[in-house]
């Protein structure tokens, strides 16, 4: 499958809107926010939520295009202080390094998963990281060697995937779930 990668941005938000209500809202209605530690105004919903990060700069995103233009997948990612974690009690106990990045959600769409897409976006969000000057960027990931893994909790792709692109693990903060880092 040839891939593209492009920015998340205000010109691109119909085509990654499209592919969140395509598959449902993503895990239930997330549209993908839920490590946004500002998320919008209150009361709104998390479709108007992210758009509004989207519009302002505030969320990040490698999104990817197949070769008829449409999105069938993305890697979030920001910098540290504006996203959260997923384990952050044990994460918390022993803190690595500050990150200047996070990648917090890498998504495919479901008819396209086991064809590169997800290693397109992480690749495609390193390269806007490094654009941006680089740094240390952080995620946490499942590991999946030796064991089959339900793909929901797969929403940060798996660590050997991110070793595959050069991060390494620093700890692990579950039961499956490792700390990985990487500097650009």
């Amino acid at each position: 499958m040839s891939l593209s990668i492009v920015t998340l941005d205000g010109s691109t938000w119909d085509r990654f809107a499209e592919l969140v209500e395509r598959n449902n809202g993503i895990f239930g209605g997330c549209w993908c926010i839920g490590f946004h530690r500002d998320r919008g105004e209150p009361g709104i919903g998390h479709r108007a939520a992210k758009e509004q990060l989207v519009r302002t700069g505030e969320a990040h995103a490698a999104l990817v295009l197949d070769a008829d233009g449409a999105a069938q997948g993305w890697a979030q990612f920001g910098p540290t202080a504006g996203l959260g974690i997923k384990h952050r009690r044990e994460y918390e106990k022993q803190p690595p390094p500050t990150p200047d990045w996070r990648i917090t959600c890498i998504f495919v769409d479901k008819r396209h998963r086991g064809q590169g897409v997800a290693r397109a976006a992480l690749e495609g969000a390193l390269d806007q990281i490094s654009a941006a000057g680089g740094g240390l960027v952080e995620a946490i990931s499942e590991v999946t060697d030796g064991r089959v893994a339900h793909g929901r909790f797969l929403f940060s792709a798996t660590v050997e995937l991110f070793e595959d692109l050069g991060f390494t693990r620093l700890r692990q903060v579950g039961k499956h779930a490792w700390i990985v880092h990487r500097h650009l």
